[in-house]
């Protein structure tokens, strides 16, 4: 279990990135959503002892992780959203010295390490091929071949698929799910589509503060009735936003269609049922209509 409570983090030029953020995060995956610059990767940060926070704490398993950053590290595997390889390595021989720099001395204890992790992210047959030169999904899937060095307890994924093509992201998604129940892994991301295909509990995340917590398909019954869609001329959008409460709007087949959230049906609209998507957009702007 990791326990978060009350983090606050406020950055030197201001910005005021996490409010008193209070979470309680089991084993198995568990989905932080939220739009660019909620404070997803400053809270991924501070997890991962990479920056520290003004104030509150958090609890992994017994350590406090703020006062012993070390003794988490120990247990951690954490793939950020960007990161850098140095040119013109091979993936085998740059997995080997990422492992040593973990900790694994053992040459031939190291070797196995590298050799099964290889082949449980099916890298094993470009493993001489410079990860530099990798495609976007392949070096995302070497990404989760190092943060899984040490046998982590926790996993921490910011952003890991945006930006691939379809059948990598089905295949990362296989991946993560493949890493079993028995870790803590947090999969941070502003992709409805991933919390909804892989993660049994999640949180809403939006200008610092926690929104809405809860398992994802508790959260959408709770919506069920109140969702209303309608397909429109772009001309008319600006009227119905006036008079309605519009939670989304997107292209399909060259159509406007319009979801809005109501506890009756607002005229011309017919229902449609909910989903994670509608929790999601239907939190940011109840959030945004109070502010």
């Amino acid at each position: 279990m990791l326990k978060i409570d009350k983090l606050c983090k406020t950055y030197d030029n201001g910005v005021n990135a996490l409010k008193k953020v209070s979470l309680s995060i089991p084993k198995g995956m568990y989905g932080l959503l939220g739009p660019n610059g909620a404070g997803k990767s400053s809270l991924m940060r501070t997890i991962s002892t990479l920056q520290e926070a003004d104030s509150g704490s958090i609890h992994f398993d017994g350590i406090d992780v703020l006062n012993n950053p070390n003794e988490l590290r120990k247990r951690l595997g954490y793939l950020p959203q960007s990161f850098g390889v140095y040119p013109r390595v091979p993936a085998d021989e740059l997995l080997d010295h990422l492992a040593i720099l973990k900790g694994l001395v053992n040459k031939i204890e190291r070797k196995e390490v590298v050799d099964s992790l290889l082949h449980q992210t099916n890298l094993y047959q470009h493993r001489k091929n410079a990860v530099s030169g990798y495609s976007g999904g392949m070096r995302q899937r070497f990404g989760i071949a190092q943060a899984l060095l040490g046998d982590p307890d926790l996993l921490i994924v910011d952003e890991p698929t945006g930006g691939l093509d379809p059948e990598e992201r089905n295949r990362f998604h296989n991946l993560l799910v493949s890493l079993g129940q028995d870790k803590v892994i947090i999969l941070s991301t502003h992709i409805v589509d991933d919390v909804t295909e892989l993660c049994p509990a999640m949180a809403v995340l939006a200008a610092g503060e926690i929104l809405l917590e809860g398992n994802p398909i508790h959260l959408i019954e709770k919506l069920n009735g109140r969702i209303w869609r309608k397909s429109i001329v772009r001309d008319e959008l600006s009227e119905i936003e006036k008079e309605f409460s519009v939670i989304s709007k997107r292209l399909l087949s060259g159509q406007t269609i319009v979801h809005v959230l109501a506890d009756s049906a607002p005229e011309g609209f017919e229902p449609t049922p909910a989903n994670l998507e509608d929790v999601y957009f239907s939190t940011l702007h109840t959030q945004r209509s109070a502010s």
